[in-house]
């Protein structure tokens, strides 16, 4: 792991190990990112966006450890409280049972975890009503199929990406009921969102079948997906990050999560005294999740689209649109097919 910060001790160390002057500071942030990496162009680049804003608007380091394997979690957060972190952000659900164990250990530290709920008095959790964001993305896809015929493509099987299909496919109704929507999952383990070749055959198994716009909610393995998208000359929509300029013209739109202002708040709170244990939840309301529109996919939007998507933006925030979150129904599974 890095060495990024230090009081002023240890700023001589901080030289040595080429990270430049560091001043004296009361917060010591640190980052532990999920599998796939911080440039995975999804939910963890979103997160390193937040780390890096925090950084330039402060000019405070953060350490940071990139997982590479499902044994690392638990001591990359344990070896980021024992080099004097005293907020850890673990990044995403998988970090739930490293965190469970390690935050008691460290009483004094603050952890703030992603996509996960841990009641401990030392731990802060952030949500995302994916299912909102998803909607918005739906509303899109609907008014930009031809085929009537659009699809999904999740990453790992569980309520969490279930939610982002579920939302979906309500959005895609509310333009035309009649629209088929194909899905498939990828996997039932974390692998499943590191894998763009099975991305990439599951979106054209569904373009075989007359879709002409997917939704990827997988993380890398949506990569495969839009990649698909480019080269059958249909329309992939992305997720998290904003993604729209991996394929200018072929990327519909991205549901943004986030995540980034998840990581800067927990990182800024820490610094001004702010921070609380318990949870957080973003949704539209509070510009925690929405859709991108920027100049690589302006043309496929057109003035009518934009209006409609929203219009039914501010109808969910105000609830005359009440879009189900599956993950509250038995099971996590999507009433609508």
């Amino acid at each position: 792991m890095r060495r990024t910060f230090g009081r002023a001790a240890l700023v001589a160390s901080a030289l040595l190990a080429g990270f430049g002057p560091a001043m004296a500071q009361d917060v010591a942030p640190a980052i532990v990112f999920d599998m796939g990496g911080k440039f995975d162009k999804s939910f963890n680049e979103a997160a390193y966006t937040g780390a890096e804003r925090f950084k330039r608007e402060t000019n405070i380091q953060y350490r940071e450890f990139e997982i590479t394997n499902e044994g690392q979690r638990e001591q990359a957060l344990r070896n980021m409280a024992r080099r004097g972190a005293t907020v850890v952000v673990a990044v995403g659900f998988s970090q739930r049972s490293a965190v469970e164990r390690v935050a008691p250990e460290f009483p004094q530290v603050k952890f703030s975890i992603i996509d996960s709920v841990i009641d401990m008095p030392n731990v802060n959790s952030t949500l995302f009503r994916e299912h909102e964001g998803s909607f918005l993305v739906g509303v899109a896809a609907g008014l930009a199929t031809r085929s009537n015929r659009v699809g999904f493509v999740g990453g790992m099987d569980i309520p969490l990406i279930r939610s982002f299909g579920c939302g979906f496919i309500q959005g895609v109704r509310s333009v035309n009921p009649q629209i088929e929507v194909f899905q498939n999952m990828t996997g039932t383990t974390p692998a499943a969102f590191r894998d763009p070749t099975r991305g990439g055959e599951l979106a054209r198994s569904q373009f075989d079948r007359g879709a002409d716009v997917i939704y990827a909610a997988a993380g890398a393995t949506g990569l495969g997906v839009l990649q698909a998208a480019k080269d059958a000359g249909r329309l992939g929509i992305g997720v998290d990050s904003n993604q729209n300029h991996l394929h200018p013209g072929s990327v519909l739109t991205s549901m943004l999560k986030r995540v980034d202002v998840a990581v800067f708040n927990a990182f800024k709170s820490a610094q001004d005294g702010s921070w609380r244990p318990g949870t957080t939840v973003l949704g539209l309301k509070e510009e925690g999740v929405g859709w991108a529109l920027d100049e690589h996919n302006r043309r496929l939007i057109s003035a009518d689209m934009e209006t409609r998507i929203n219009q039914a933006r501010q109808q969910i925030i105000a609830g005359t649109i009440q879009v189900i979150d599956s993950r509250t129904l038995e099971g996590g599974n999507c009433p609508i097919r």
